[in-house]
């Protein structure tokens, strides 16, 4: 196992690569800035991967670390020049323009994140080089988020706050989530697992996929032109697909005009896959009785937004799905299994499919 940081001679990383025949990983972690990836300072302490996270990660996977080095990098410090050697990359974003001739070594490409919608469409990755992304990293975490904010909006917790503001003291009754509908749309690994939690409960769960395949937990799962069929039913709607040509507005005016006076409206997905003004108009008339909207285009959320305003919406600031203490130590986790998986010839875990876009 090697490990060189950015600070260091890269002449030395060259001259080591070309003659040990390890396999050379490029780690390019990202300085917060509003915009892009992470957004924040409290996000880049989750997202990077240190050299400290790096050596635990080769601790758990030894035969893996004999095989392999790694050069630590910031955003595009020394890009160009350790590309030119490394065979696996480990980003959120990378340059793509002439990708195969400034990186000809280059084999694999891991995303941190479970969604590469920044990077579509994806006809410069190289030929031969196989894309991976993080999912399954996102699961536990965003399963318990799905519950918790069907049982908050279930239990008027966004207009219970509304009332706290004004000093209204409002008795706002519910009745358990048993036997209420919630419709997923998107059933990967976050839909997938806040669909089973909210089962265990005696819910029934309609999720919603491209390909309509069943989900254990859901009591049926069927493709998009089924919407306009299973929105009249839900009394909660949760988006969490990714953002795709099919996906994009998913949700728009008139699907949510299909909706249910009184549902509530959950989106851990992309924003993209939603009409964010119709759903203000849908909350300031009272047709929706809450909403949890935890993803924003741009990101911070611009403080003129008329979503922070909106009443019986929360805003939670893109932290549904990200366990702020083992986030990369599960992403190094996935990054070495398919290491291990490439050793052995075997196929890997998480292939993103370009013509798809996920």
């Amino acid at each position: 196992m090697i490990i060189q940081q950015s600070n260091r001679n890269l002449s030395k990383i060259y001259k080591i690569g070309m003659t040990n025949n390890k396999l050379r990983i490029h780690i390019k972690n990202n300085h917060a800035s509003s915009g892009t990836f992470p957004p924040t300072i409290e996000g880049e302490e989750v997202f990077t991967i240190t050299e400290e996270r790096f050596r635990v990660a080769c601790e758990r996977f030894p035969a893996v670390a004999e095989q392999v080095e790694a050069f630590i990098d910031w955003d595009l410090e020394h890009f160009a020049e350790s590309m030119e050697t490394a065979d696996v990359l480990v980003t959120w974003n990378l340059p793509t323009k002439n990708l195969a001739k400034v990186a000809p070594r280059l084999k694999l490409i891991h995303i941190i994140g479970a969604g590469v919608e920044h990077l579509c469409p994806m006809d410069w990755v190289p030929e031969g080089v196989k894309v991976v992304n993080n999912r399954g990293v996102h699961a536990a975490k965003g399963g318990e988020f799905g519950l918790m904010s069907v049982l908050m909006l279930n239990n008027r917790i966004t207009a219970i706050a509304e009332n706290q503001r004004r000093a209204n003291w409002e008795s706002l009754y519910s009745s358990p989530v048993a036997k209420k509908t919630l419709v997923v749309i998107g059933v990967g690994n976050i839909g997938g697992a806040a669909g089973q939690q909210c089962a265990r409960l005696g819910m029934e769960v309609i999720g919603i996929s491209r390909h309509g395949k069943p989900v254990e937990g859901f009591n049926q799962v069927l493709t998009p032109k089924a919407l306009v069929e299973v929105l009249p039913k839900a009394d909660f709607v949760l988006m969490a697909t990714p953002l795709t040509p099919e996906t994009e507005n998913l949700l728009d005016r008139q699907k949510q005009a299909l909706i249910k006076p009184g549902a509530g409206i959950i989106n851990v997905g992309r924003s993209g896959t939603m009409d964010y003004e119709a759903l203000v108009e849908n909350l300031n008339r009272g047709h929706f009785s809450g909403a949890i909207i935890d993803v924003f285009d741009p990101e911070p959320l611009p403080a003129d937004s008329p979503l922070w305003t909106t009443p019986n919406l929360l805003v939670t600031p893109h932290v549904s799905a990200d366990d702020g203490n083992t986030y990369v130590e599960m992403t190094l986790g996935l990054v070495f299994e398919n290491l291990e998986r490439y050793f052995k010839g075997q196929e890997l875990k998480n292939l993103v499919r370009p013509e798809l876009g996920y």
